[in-house]
């Protein structure tokens, strides 16, 4: 056996020399899914449901957007769900404003906050996808058959 000469082990936060900082433990950030940006956005809209479908998904469309999928019901409520590259963001957002929707309160921070955050990011991110669930509320059908004046 081998006698230990020094059996004390002194442990210190700081350097033995002055010059000398102690190394720091980097973290790795915490893995984003396979898409960071997924939004739920309400809006109200008064148009016409089928019209609105059709005017808002060939809107996403010319933009460069993904609609995968469309749906309304009889009470007047419209579900889209769409993707697009962040660096559509501005447009995105500009052509939902410019079909007529009034969204929300929060769907607004949220797209102000991608859109910032698009354009002001530290690394290139313009080719991440973002996926938007919009949820829109119009008028029931029963209510834009009522203001629709007769043929006669």
């Amino acid at each position: 056996m081998v006698p230990i000469l020094h059996s004390f082990i002194f442990r210190s936060n700081s350097a033995d020399n002055t010059d000398v900082r102690k190394a720091s433990i980097i973290h790795d950030p915490p893995r984003q899914g396979p898409i960071p940006w997924a939004l739920q956005i309400r809006a109200i809209s008064q148009k016409e449901p089928s019209r609105l479908v059709k005017s808002v998904t060939g809107a996403i469309l010319a933009c460069g957007g993904w609609v995968l999928g469309r749906s309304a019901t009889d009470t007047g409520l419209i579900d889209i769900l769409f993707e697009f590259e962040r660096r559509s963001c501005l447009e995105i957002y500009s052509i939902l404003i410019a079909s007529g929707l009034e969204l929300s309160q929060g769907a607004h921070l949220r797209f102000t906050e991608l859109c910032q955050c698009t354009r002001l990011g530290n690394h290139d991110c313009s080719e991440e996808i973002v996926s938007i669930d919009l949820e829109v509320q119009t008028f029931p059908l029963d209510e834009f058959a009522k203001n629709v004046p007769s043929p006669h």
